[in-house]
């Protein structure tokens, strides 16, 4: 998930912004640690990995981490930080993974950037903690496209949502030829997290939705990996249907080996969560964002992201079994061809430069009179997460 964060800090250093990184840890253990297999509060691992990121994309000393279990900022801008705080325009707080703590709160104007539609606005009409951390914010965007949609069922938790999508900073993902002999890839979790309810519907998650596409690879005469994470899992049957199943740690070990990843790959064939299907939600993947970027064709499960990106050439959606296979087909009988056009899609439709200026013109539009702000150095405070 790391390149999904950093590319809203990119994007905006492209653009002209001052931007900042900041991470919390939250009050609970949440600091993983792939080599030590463990998640708890020592945040030793995650602050080499941003070191290392940050110093090789140009962001060195742009970014902090503020330790909640020792009440301690560290990382590069710590001792500056609440200068940042003070001065900042904007606050993106991209997936909403962390708590508007009293510093944030003094930044004008805090954007809440919903990247699981339909499983955040759950979890606010049925989590009090989660709705209170929510309305923190000021404006609201969401990768759910379709979520104004009359197609979209995406249940309405009363926020103003305005519709956004993955930012592609397109000069960190250079384009190589596409393999013609390798595989479908993809990189994802069985079960990030419990199916939800709500109404008395079950909203599911990757584990739910992948059973009708077991069959893959005896229908396709492709062949097909996962990098596949998540304990429970069940690489032995995905095997014995003839997937390749992959240790995910190898692949998404740091940003580079996730772009090698990709590049090696010939194509991408990929599922949604059950609840991005069954609600139209419109959302579409960062990762799959990525593949396009790359040159590589995407072949994924459609969630309504075809009302807002047209597919066809280099972007193919999938509603059943067959419509897959046929899917898959196409690509492998004019590979060159959907490499071309998957990039092209990606410098249409996910360009940061598009998404991010919008992004930022929708927010401060109602704030500043386009003439002061046009006078004006705009200070972002990026507050993601990398975990």
């Amino acid at each position: 998930m790391a390149w999904h964060h950093l590319q809203y800090a990119l994007g905006l250093a492209q653009l002209g912004h001052d931007v900042y990184f900041v991470e919390d840890s939250d009050d609970y253990p949440s600091c993983y640690d792939p080599t030590r297999l463990k998640t708890d509060v020592d945040p030793s691992y995650g602050l080499g990995f941003a070191a290392d990121v940050f110093t090789r994309v140009g962001l060195g000393e742009r970014w902090t981490y503020y330790d909640a279990h020792t009440t301690s900022w560290l990382g590069p801008c710590a001792s500056r930080i609440a200068d940042v705080f003070a001065t900042a325009e904007v606050l993106l707080n991209v997936s909403g993974v962390n708590p508007l703590r009293p510093w944030l709160m003094q930044v004008p104007r805090r954007v809440l950037i919903d990247t699981d539609p339909a499983f955040t606005q759950i979890r606010h009409l049925t989590n009090p903690e989660a709705h209170s951390r929510a309305s923190a914010h000021t404006e609201f965007f969401s990768f759910g496209e379709n979520i104004h949609s009359s197609s979209s069922e995406v249940p309405d938790d009363g926020f103003q949502w305005t519709p956004t999508r993955q930012p592609i900073v397109l000069d960190a993902w250079p384009v190589t030829p596409g393999p013609p002999n390798g595989r479908f890839t993809t990189v994802m979790v069985w079960e990030a997290y419990k199916p939800l309810q709500y109404a008395g519907r079950s909203y599911g998650l990757k584990s739910t939705s992948f059973g009708p596409y077991l069959e893959m690879p005896s229908r396709a005469a492709s062949q097909f990996e996962v990098a596949l994470g998540s304990p429970p899992a069940p690489r032995q049957v995905l095997r014995d249907h003839g997937w390749s199943v992959r240790n995910p740690l190898h692949p998404t070990r740091d940003l580079w080996a996730y772009q090698d990843y990709i590049r090696s790959s010939k194509a991408e064939f990929s599922i949604a969560k059950e609840g991005y299907v069954v609600t139209r939600s419109g959302w579409f993947s960062d990762r799959s964002a990525a593949y396009l970027a790359s040159g590589r064709p995407v072949v994924t499960q459609e969630t309504g992201f075809s009302d807002n990106i047209p597919i066809g050439e280099g972007l193919f959606s999938f509603s059943t079994l067959d419509e897959a296979v046929a899917a898959v087909e196409e690509v492998e009988s004019r590979y060159d061809f959907h490499c071309r056009a998957a990039r092209a899609v990606a410098e249409e439709y996910f360009d940061s430069r598009n998404i991010l200026a919008s992004l930022i013109d929708n927010v401060t539009a109602s704030a500043i009179p386009s003439a002061k702000r046009t006078a004006q150095s705009s200070s972002i405070g990026s507050f993601t997460s990398t975990a």
